[in-house]
């Protein structure tokens, strides 16, 4: 009897060791292997389940659908302070925030009858972030943005800041005719809102973060976010109030930084919010709606922006979630606005 009992506790450890394996090899991932070529890497080809993984994703995060992509090359990091500097250097380009504003144009994009605004407030500038002194609405921007005349990439928190010991930091206060002006000097392109999104996700499926299901507030720093309570109070608990020098943070599973966080990036597409629930079929290397659609701006035509920035955070816009997905207007730039280039492989 005691024999029998002795081999069938054997068993069971045999059993449990092999089901022990088994689970560690489900879990274990192939590792993906990083290439890189002058500050790129490749983002191989593939299908993206493209949409909201969560409970906290937005109506226009759904319906999930599949997007076939084919292989590409993305920027490591998000282009930096020295590296829009070389442009400038190069083309002696002018940013949408070094120019006076037309009224012509600006109202454009104004409900009718809007008064004009006062010449004094039509000179370069851009909106730079302000903590607010106590908690506020979170549906209305305008407490915490303020227009600031000679804020721009050269001086991100306004005309007495300066980038000299940011070189290394995402460039900010880019339009998005600014960032694709930058892609054609440097021969490459914006990514589309699809690609982004599969860069994103690092080849892991249907995950809420590049990194995995963690939370961000959870286990060691994962990106550069708001710590605290948005937007009157910041832990700082990273060190950071505004950008973060790239790689600051462990990479993604294609070698790429800052998916999430530090700085919202723009994407060539429009911004439509109902885009994903109008194409039911599986769709290949999509380049998004022919125009914007956002119902909350109706005399504006947004493009896409991803992945997040220093001023997101669970209660406010969970922006550094794959599948968040907002909209601006592609003149605008922001103190947390940047972007990153892809290349397609046949431009190699």
């Amino acid at each position: 009897m005691n024999k029998i009992f002795h081999v069938s506790i054997f068993y069971l450890l045999v059993i449990s060791l092999l089901f022990m394996v088994c689970i560690g090899c489900g879990n274990n991932k192939t590792k993906i292997e990083v290439r890189k070529e002058n500050g790129m890497v490749f983002i191989p080809s593939g299908t993206l389940n493209m949409g909201g993984d969560n409970d906290q994703a937005d109506k226009n995060e759904f319906p999930k659908h599949q997007v076939v992509i084919n292989g590409f090359w993305m920027d490591e990091t998000e282009v930096t302070n020295k590296q829009f500097s070389e442009f400038v250097d190069a083309t002696n380009y002018i940013t949408i925030a070094e120019r006076p504003i037309e009224w012509e144009e600006i109202k454009k994009t104004l409900p009718p009858n809007t008064p004009k605004i006062p010449d004094s407030l039509l000179q370069p500038g851009a909106l730079v972030f302000q903590k607010t002194n106590q908690q506020v609405p979170l549906n209305n921007p305008s407490f915490w943005w303020e227009w600031t005349l000679g804020a721009n990439w050269r001086h991100p928190d306004g005309p007495n800041s300066n980038i000299k010991t940011k070189m290394n930091h995402p460039v900010v206060h880019i339009a998005w005719k600014d960032a694709t002006a930058y892609c054609q000097w440097a021969k490459k392109r914006l990514p589309t809102e699809a690609e982004w999104e599969w860069a994103a996700r690092g080849g892991k499926k249907n995950m809420i973060y590049p990194w995995g299901n963690e939370s961000i507030e959870d286990g060691g720093a994962k990106a550069n976010f708001w710590q605290g309570l948005f937007p009157f109070q910041n832990t700082l608990k990273d060190g950071f109030l505004t950008t973060a020098p790239v790689k600051s943070y462990p990479a993604n599973d294609y070698g790429l930084h800052d998916m999430s966080g530090n700085v919202w990036e723009w994407c060539s597409d429009w911004f439509d919010i109902e885009y994903y629930g109008r194409n039911n079929a599986k769709l290949k290397n999509t380049k998004g709606p022919q125009k914007s659609y956002n119902p909350s701006m109706p005399y504006e035509q947004e493009k896409v922006i991803r992945g997040g920035s220093f001023l997101c955070s669970d209660e406010y816009c969970s922006g550094y979630r794959n599948a968040r997905r907002m909209g601006s207007t592609p003149d605008t730039g922001l103190n947390h606005t940047g972007f990153r280039c892809v290349k397609d492989i046949e431009m190699d």
